[in-house]
């Protein structure tokens, strides 16, 4: 058969940015094996806690701290709470604080770069110099002392946190709107008299889309580490909810006595963070226009 038998739209199929960056991402076996066991926890720490048959919060004193059994597959506590049912409502905790506290620098960081980029000349320039002085800020420091001075609020903990995490998303969003502005499409909806709002907001973010989920997914392990320090330190969610991090925090107090404590919610943290960084390297591949050329 030749080629002119054949139909033109065998011929040359054209494929789309994400269609193109999904084909590479499923050839990465460590980015797909990384969203499965992302899949796999997330669907856990959702309906797990529905199947158990004990809350996080209903103790056995008279148990104490059990090793793993029948009964209590990873264990209890000291306080004769099922270690399972509490590992699996910290993984709703954790994934929580890490998904909406990503989302809160994304909107903030989103935002302020892409003003900065489009605006340009001395806005743009005074922009930049405050991010410049805000990275110079510790920003765990910063955390702690927000959450002191305003107390232990379970929400004020994702907004604290989503709060720091801002700045790198601002900038990267900032040198994309900056190589945008300058392409036609741009141009012509300058033309055409279109507000800067509408040509910012519809024209302009939507298209540094790519990079935004990229950093999204290498945010989300940075910020649930920060989570788990902070309950590590007290400062973060407090009894009697539980959290990875809060977990580890406990297990490490007793470490001796009772290792499965500090085992099973350190195995849970590290493989969600490989998953994700995983993932994120893997995205970071699909979605690079110099990975094509391969």
């Amino acid at each position: 058969m030749s080629t002119t038998d054949i139909p033109l739209q065998e011929l040359e199929r054209g494929q789309s940015l994400w269609q193109d960056a999904w084909r590479r991402l499923v050839k990465n076996r460590a980015a797909v094996a990384g969203l499965i066991l992302l899949g796999v926890v997330v669907a856990l720490a959702i309906a797990g806690p529905w199947f158990s048959p004990y809350t996080y919060d209903e103790q056995d004193t008279a148990l104490g701290a059990a090793p793993p059994s029948r009964q209590h597959w990873l264990g209890t506590d000291p306080l004769g709470r099922d270690l399972l049912t509490r590992l699996l409502h910290g993984g709703r905790i954790s994934l929580l604080v890490g998904v909406i506290a990503t989302a809160v620098s994304l909107i903030i960081g989103v935002t302020y770069g892409a003003v900065a980029g489009f605006a340009g000349g001395r806005a743009d320039a005074l922009m930049m110099r405050i991010v410049d002085i805000l990275y110079a800020l510790p920003f765990t420091i910063f955390v702690i002392i927000l959450m002191v001075f305003f107390g232990r609020n379970f929400v004020f903990l994702f907004l604290a946190i989503g709060a720091v995490h801002w700045l790198t998303m601002a900038r990267i969003v900032r040198g994309q709107v900056l190589s945008l502005r300058e392409q036609e499409f741009i141009q012509a909806a300058v033309v055409l008299g279109l507000k800067r709002l509408r040509i910012l907001f519809v024209h302009l973010a939507p298209n540094t889309l790519g990079p935004v989920i990229v950093y999204a997914t290498l945010t989300i392990p940075q910020v649930m580490l920060l989570e788990a320090f902070l309950s590590f330190l007290g400062l973060g969610v407090q009894p009697p909810m539980s959290s990875w991090g809060l977990l580890i925090k406990e297990g490490v107090e007793t470490m001796e006595e009772y290792p499965w404590l500090l085992i099973f919610p350190g195995i849970a943290l590290s493989l969600t963070l490989f998953s994700l960084n995983f993932l994120g390297d893997g995205l970071r591949d699909a979605l690079d226009p110099r990975a094509a050329k391969d």
